[in-house]
């Protein structure tokens, strides 16, 4: 049985300003796969290679697959479902699967605006996309779908249908994935000019931000033996010379034994000396971890994203956070002292952004003195309690512009041009000051080399008008801000089907908010989180592996 995984052609001039990013969904599902016996397997990156939906069809039918899989976030779902809809098309007897977080949550948004969808997989997808598999191959689909945990379809009578939610993966180290399916030279981490990878050391998060969706996903947090973890680094950069990696846990180091064990393996090892990684992680962390960081730069750990989140301390509370701003600062100071580059991330654009906030982090960015700052547009994924919230201050229901850089919420105070004006000129003089008073000069050797290729990275992505998108949203500099249009498509409305499901669970929530109050002894708090929180896992109740 032939199977083919796509990855859908969706760009938006966000993080992949700094590279071409492998899908590494496409390893972990394949190896899965190839060890329950299913080795016809093959993946094609649309995304990479920039294909037209002409040569994808033409791809398709070339390879005449018995399953066409892709999978997609919020704002690649249009793509996703157009990769399917070619696939109707061009192989209308391959059956057509769906997977991601945004189809776990939105399956009836999904279904009802593209029903030539046959089946979407619910969750973490390596057990459930086996079992399907395996259906299919023995002769028992459709007739067993009902019988496969995690699934949802339109049944024959036109209804749509939710199988009972499968387990999480239990065993993370059993799946082994396949690495060899990708094109590696094609994935290349711009400031250092080698190739990059995605691998994963964890799952799911113990914390629960208003706007994030991990922890709904993955569900329970689960954590890799870290010396497995190293195995496939290590495979990753003997066997397709990787130089640069990321892990793509949502915050490694939660799990500050296991986190200092992958350190301790990776030094053992050596490898060090052959790739530098990065990770994302909160403020508390490095603060907890102050005499830690050295070691952690001395196992090659050489760029921390953090969670600042916003300059001020309203928009913290907003999240579900309690960082301090102080704390903000003194983080990135201890992470410079240990020679690691640290970027600042910043939301924006919620409804009560002015310019004068806007201006605030543009001046505490300058103060704290990251390498690197971002400024991201606030967006509350559709499947996340924040979303419900805010009812109609959300007023755009086109999910390809869910990508961080357009402005999707309106700030009262400004409107959406005059925002992505603000925040450009934030990073104009952020980068320009850096780059004439500080790349050049600060540090010799890696420290320059790195800080070089990342100013680097922003001057292609400005020159090609791919960053922020701006080429495709008409912005040329604040003398364009009245000729700006972010193309939304109006037209594009929540399914009646998923708002009957929203009206469910908002009634189970309220239903279960009551039974809480009627507990006298209930003193459980709201977990803070991402960028903050107070929240720490002790060591000695931290999960097995």
């Amino acid at each position: 049985m032939r199977i083919v995984l796509v990855h859908p052609n969706y760009h938006s001039g966000g993080a992949e300003i700094a590279g071409n990013w492998p899908p590494a969904w496409v390893a972990y599902l394949s190896g899965h796969l190839k060890d329950a016996g299913f080795t016809d397997i093959h993946f094609i990156d649309a995304m990479t290679n920039d294909l037209s939906d002409e040569d994808l069809a033409a791809r398709l039918a070339d390879l005449r697959p018995d399953v066409v899989g892709t999978t997609a976030i919020t704002p690649s779902i249009y793509k996703a479902e157009q990769v399917l809809k070619i696939a109707k098309d061009v192989v209308p007897d391959a059956l057509r699967v769906l997977g991601g977080i945004h189809a776990t949550f939105m399956y009836k948004q999904v279904l009802s605006e593209a029903p030539w969808i046959d089946v979407i997989v619910r969750g973490e997808g390596e057990e459930i996309f086996r079992d399907l598999i395996r259906t299919v191959a023995e002769g028992r689909w459709p007739d067993d779908r009902a019988s496969i945990k995690g699934l949802a379809y339109i049944a024959d009578d036109g209804k749509i249908v939710a199988t009972q939610a499968a387990p999480t993966v239990k065993q993370l180290d059993a799946i082994n994935p396949d690495w060899t399916l990708l094109e590696w030279s094609k994935y290349i981490y711009v400031p250092l000019g080698v190739r990059v990878a995605i691998p994963n050391m964890a799952r799911g998060c113990p914390f629960t931000c208003s706007f994030c969706s991990q922890w709904k996903f993955w569900r329970d947090y689960r954590v890799r033996d870290p010396k497995k973890v190293v195995d496939e680094i290590e495979n990753l950069v003997e066997n397709h010379q990787v130089g640069f990696f990321i892990l793509a846990d949502e915050e490694p180091t939660i799990n500050r034994k296991k986190f200092i064990q992958f350190c301790e393996e990776l030094i053992a090892r050596g490898l060090p000396d052959k790739v530098k990684w990065g990770i994302n992680t909160r403020v508390t962390d490095i603060m907890r971890d102050k005499e830690l960081l050295k070691f952690y730069r001395k196992a090659g750990l050489v760029h921390i994203s953090l969670g600042t989140e916003a300059a001020a301390q309203l928009k913290l509370d907003r999240f579900n956070k309690e960082t301090k701003v102080s704390e903000n600062k003194e983080a990135i100071r201890l992470l410079r002292e240990a020679d690691i580059f640290v970027e600042a991330q910043f939301i924006v654009g919620l409804e009560n952004e002015t310019a004068e906030t806007l201006e605030e982090t543009y001046r505490m960015a300058w103060d704290w003195q990251p390498d690197l700052a971002n400024w991201a547009m606030y967006t509350p994924w559709p499947f996340t309690p924040l979303f419900q919230e805010l009812g109609d201050k959300v007023e755009i229901f086109d999910f390809e512009k869910y990508n961080f850089v357009t402005p999707i919420m309106k700030p009262e105070a400004m409107d959406r041009a005059e925002l992505l004006d603000r925040v450009m000129n934030n990073y104009r003089r952020f980068y320009m000051q850096k780059a004439l008073f500080h790349y050049p000069w600060r540090g010799t050797g890696f420290r320059r080399r790195y800080l070089l290729g990342c100013l680097k990275a922003f001057l292609k992505a400005g020159f090609e008008r791919k960053f922020y998108d701006l080429g495709k949203a008409n912005y040329w500099g604040p003398q364009s801000k009245k000729g700006v249009n972010f193309n939304f498509d109006r037209t594009r409305k929540i399914a009646p089907a998923q708002m009957e499901d929203w009206a469910a669970i908002h009634d189970r929530k309220v239903a279960l908010e009551k039974a809480r109050a009627r507990l006298k002894d209930d003193d459980t708090g709201t977990v803070m989180a991402c960028g903050g929180g107070t929240a720490q896992m002790e060591e000695s109740r931290e999960p097995a592996e």
